[in-house]
């Protein structure tokens, strides 16, 4: 494939990591937001949705020239809504071409007049000189009167121009980039693709992991309405957004879910409500009317939907808001979060948690944290709350990488227990004894007691659900993966885990996986 050049203005079709091509234009990026670092990429604002993002350049394709097939293989009414913007785009910078290029004869033509005209004797011309001089300035006294009586400058200005100043604007919206506006397309192939256009090959699809995602991709909503978005742990734990109706994947507008009411808080607001506390609609209303959002879900793609999804928290952030996601995910889905946060004005902070629901219950939580120093110290009272303790790591990443190796080494003494009592039971050993003398060796711990409890007394009721457990020993393997450490003992810990899975012990306690061991 030929290179490529691309520049400030192009119209483009951009790649959104697991999102099909969408059309949109190379701006400039806001100023406090840094470029990411690697391989070459464009700052891109896509139509018909208030998305931007950065691009990898081999991630985008010019707009005209492959305009026909994205037609065909997109589909869904958001879809064709961006490329009727895309052409009303063009519609608008050809007629301002056109009115500049208009304006421009005129003038010439009224110059070429005037100066076949300015030929008499110098007395008429110094009457006329005179005469001019003084409509002039009477022009100008009207022209004053207009402008104070605040009718004056509709004539002399464009409709474009007029409906932005009239327009109130929304309370947080940012301004408009005028230049954005007005860029008309620039020429946005230099080089010609060599070669048919299928042999442009996008980064993963829907159906690939999200770990094979765009790196480089930070997907924020610099959205303009004032409809909010998610909420709190109680809320958002099976908080549920669905898709378009046609199946599309596309990129939504931000306030679709609020309005097709796809987003269902569960009951489990109704104790929040009965302590006082206030409901919001959507996840964007909690974070638009509190300084500080604490939120917990279950897994990665959970914790961007949050964020990232129509009517999400981001689409209540602005300059000051403080969002704390206390999730336990990767190093990377949290790193993308806080860079969505953060470019929106945003404080950020990661704060996983260790321990059970008993814990949690208790408020004797072990809290990890990293991120904004400010925003945790922010958030010591409410830390103290909810647990014992809890520690500073650095930079965002941090927690979530001390998170899954705490887990790690959690999931797999479980798994070791229960392969221990169940050896025990095919060697004709009593369970309970073994026990009773772990309980008085190094490895006594409530841990311990209690999930050997479990298994002698056949009660699975989840306090750590097994799936969880599971999900993060996954993470924790890819996590060693991608420093290249080896990670055999929760590698086989995780099979295991995944036998129990096909068990349909999901929903019960991680300490169910001893049912792995007996069938």
């Amino acid at each position: 494939m030929a290179a490529v050049s691309l520049r400030l203005g192009d119209l483009v079709w951009g790649k959104l990591g697991r999102y099909p091509p969408w059309p949109g234009k190379i701006v400039n990026p806001p100023k406090d937001l840094k470029k990411p670092r690697g391989k070459k990429c464009f700052f891109v604002k896509f139509f018909g949705t208030e998305d931007h993002a950065w691009i990898k350049v081999e991630q985008l394709k010019p707009y005209h020239a492959h305009k026909e097939e994205m037609i065909k293989i997109n589909k869904g009414k958001r879809f064709q809504q961006a490329v009727d913007a895309v052409e009303e785009f063009l519609r608008r910078a050809k007629g301002k071409d056109q009115t500049s290029s208009h304006n421009s004869a005129d003038d010439k033509n009224r110059r070429n007049s005037s100066e076949e005209r300015s030929r008499p004797n110098s007395g008429d011309e110094k009457r006329k000189l005179s005469l001019s001089e003084g409509k002039v300035k009477k022009n100008m006294g009207e022209g004053k009167k207009r402008v104070s009586s605040g009718s004056s400058e509709r004539g002399s200005k464009s409709p474009l121009k007029r409906a932005q100043e009239q327009s109130p604007r929304k309370r947080g919206r940012p301004p408009k980039d005028e230049k954005d506006l007005t860029i008309p397309e620039s020429s946005t192939v230099k080089g010609m693709m060599a070669g048919p256009m299928a042999a442009f090959k996008w980064q993963p699809t829907a159906s690939e992991p999200v770990k094979d995602a765009d790196p480089h991709f930070h997907h924020f909503l610099l959205s303009q309405t004032e409809k909010p978005a998610v909420c709190y742990q109680a809320i958002t734990k099976k908080l549920k957004i669905c898709e378009e109706e046609t199946g599309s994947t596309s990129i939504q507008a931000a306030d679709s879910t609020a309005v097709n009411g796809s987003i269902t808080p569960t009951d489990k607001c109704d104790l929040f409500i009965q302590e006082g506390a206030r409901l919001g609609r959507t996840p964007a209303e909690v974070v638009s009317t509190c300084d500080i959002t604490f939120a917990c879900v279950s897994d990665p793609k959970a914790a961007k939907d949050l964020v990232l999804g129509p009517s999400g928290v981001l689409q209540g952030i602005r300059p000051g808001k403080c969002y704390v996601d206390m999730s336990t995910v990767d190093a990377d889905t949290v790193t993308e979060l806080a860079q969505v946060i953060v470019s929106r004005g945003g404080r950020f902070l990661e704060a996983p948690v260790s321990g059970n629901q008993q814990l949690s219950n208790d408020g004797m939580l072990v809290i990890l944290a990293a991120g904004d120093r400010g925003l945790y110290e922010d958030c010591s009272s409410c830390f103290q709350a909810m647990g014992k303790t809890s520690f500073f790591l650095g930079e965002v990443g941090n927690a979530a990488k001390m998170m899954l190796i705490v887990n790690m080494v959690q999931g797999s003494f479980m798994a070791t227990i229960a392969e221990g009592l169940t050896l025990a039971q095919v060697t004709g050993q009593s369970q309970q004894t073994l026990l009773d003398i772990l309980n008085q060796g190094q490895l006594a711990s409530i841990f311990l007691d209690q999930k050997c409890q479990n298994i002698l007394q056949g009660n699975f009721k989840p306090d750590f659900y097994l799936k969880y457990i599971q999900k993060d020993l996954r993470l924790a393997i890819a996590l060693g993966d991608a420093v290249n450490h080896p990670t055999p003992m929760a590698a086989a810990a995780n099979e295991v885990y995944k036998r129990a899975k096909a068990l349909d012990q999901s929903d019960n306690d991680m300490s169910a996986v001893y049912r792995a061991y007996i069938h």
